[in-house]
């Protein structure tokens, strides 16, 4: 089978939860199928939308195709990007789109894959369809001293007002003015992801909290939804060996972001007594990095000393270089995440994990089950638990021991388990796509309505072991023509 996977980044350029899933699923994929990458990078020296092409650096079978848009933030569609994906299809022909995230691309490739009559399944990560930031974080809360507040849903108005504003012209008498255009911008945007909703064959959730909050707020028909937890290469997380000479460490994760939170983080470390260590690890971004030192250096005490800045690491290097140095993982995130890659990947290792209770965070650890919750933005909170395994060191070792709390064995599911599954969706997809061709023979005929023949059902998920019951829902996409 050919299989075009796209992806709005790719390691090591973008090394992210949904771009470190996506090469793993490519990696795993190629070797029993033909696969190619359709993603993005940022070259301000370069044409817009320029395309070319390279190889995985870990995996020569994977072939990227790198279209440049350095110049397309905000916008949602862009011609000159399905140009260039419409290239790729008409050179690779593939039997299957794979899409997981279409931010900083173009909405409109899916479109394009379906005017070809090619399957699309996309696998969702966040929020962004639902929400043009992508996060339900509010930019401009409208109490100021509430930075990143949470949002409670999509509302067009409210999304220039809380979102958009940066793009206001700032004069007072023009607020109106912005604020309905914005509006309508806004309005007009999930008009259009919803038609392009409707032209994808199905939508993968990584946890049932995502799954539930598409399933009633985008909304997607559920026949058209399938919760399949992420896979992971467990060899790549086997053999973890802790230090025993060093002070309780905890470890982050992840980009120095304001959603990752490691802000609050910080402010929790301050909090906690008895000399533990923090090492954060990621990639340093400018003035966001330079600000989080900054927060670290006035934390009480001795506490700034007691912080490590680490940079990003290889994936396949996870054990060795992050998990053999901590005894316990902290997911302090503000906003509401659905299935961190970081919390399966310390979990199989064994390793346990502190995060907030709320969405697919708390979906994957149970309190004192396999680690420890707190109160989803609390700092205070989040300094208790942290203190309980200070505290407790036979307590996080315990906890740890679990792993992963939907398997008896604690492992998480396996890339060979998960890509069986795949290919079921796939396999779906595909039947769904043959049933809904028509042969034209020699007439007379009689049309059926304004169509030739009747919508094809939905696809069946029956063989998806983690699939949902479906829904009676169906898409009304590619009807044949008389």
């Amino acid at each position: 089978m050919k299989i075009l996977l796209v992806i709005h980044g790719y390691p090591m350029r973008y090394n992210a939860g949904s771009e470190v899933y996506t090469q793993a699923l490519a990696q795993a994929l190629a070797a029993r199928h033909e696969v190619e990458v359709f993603t993005r990078e940022e070259d301000p020296f370069a044409q817009d939308f320029a395309l070319r092409s390279d190889v995985d650096p870990d995996d020569e079978r994977v072939r990227l195709h790198l279209v440049n848009t350095p110049r397309v933030r905000d916008g949602y569609r862009h011609a000159g990007v399905d140009a260039r994906f419409a290239e790729v299809l008409e050179r690779f022909h593939p039997d299957v789109v794979h899409a997981g995230h279409l931010n900083h691309l173009s909405t409109s490739l899916v479109q394009e894959a379906a005017v070809r009559e090619i399957p699309v399944v996309f696998t969702l990560h966040d929020y962004w369809l639902m929400c043009p930031r992508g996060q339900f974080m509010q930019m401009h809360p409208e109490d100021p001293g509430d930075l990143w507040a949470a949002c409670d849903g999509q509302e067009d108005r409210k999304c220039a007002e809380r979102c958009y504003t940066r793009y206001f012209s700032g004069a007072a008498h023009e607020r109106d003015e912005d604020v309905a255009y914005w509006s309508g911008w806004v309005a007009r945007r999930m008009v259009h992801v919803r038609e392009i909703a409707e032209l994808v064959d199905a939508f993968i959730a990584p946890s049932r909290y995502l799954l539930k909050r598409y399933r009633d707020e985008l909304p997607l028909t559920e026949g058209k939804l399938v919760y399949l937890d992420y896979g992971f290469d467990l060899e790549r997380l086997r053999g973890r060996a802790r230090r025993a000479d060093e002070p309780f460490t905890f470890g982050y994760i992840g980009t120095h972001i304001p959603a990752k939170g490691i802000h609050h983080l910080l402010d929790a470390f301050g909090r906690v007594r008895g000399g533990p260590r923090l090492r954060i690890w990621g990639r340093a971004r400018g003035q966001e990095t330079d600000a989080l030192r900054a927060i670290a250096e006035r934390l009480p005490g001795d506490a700034a000393r007691r912080v490590e800045w680490l940079p990003e690491y290889r994936n396949r290097d996870i054990v060795t270089e992050v998990f053999d140095r901590v005894d316990g993982i902290v997911v302090p995130s503000v906003w509401v995440e659905n299935s961190p890659l970081v919390i399966h990947e310390a979990l199989q290792a064994r390793v346990p994990v502190i995060t907030a209770r709320a969405g697919g965070m708390a979906e994957y650890v149970a309190h004192q089950v396999n680690g420890l919750l707190f109160e989803h933005r609390s700092p205070a909170d989040l300094a208790l638990q942290m203190q309980r395994f200070v505290d407790d060191p036979e307590l996080a070792r315990t906890l740890g021991g679990r792993g992963y709390l939907q398997s008896a064995s604690g492992d998480v599911p396996d890339i060979e388990t998960h890509l069986v599954e795949i290919e079921k969706i796939y396999a779906a997809v595909l039947r769904r796509r043959d049933s809904a061709r028509v042969e034209l023979r020699p007439g007379p005929w009689r049309r059926l309505g304004r169509d030739c023949a009747e919508p094809p059902p939905a696809p069946s998920w029956s063989g998806i072991s983690s699939a949902p019951s479906p829904g009676t829902g169906s898409s009304s996409r590619r009807r044949p023509r008389c």
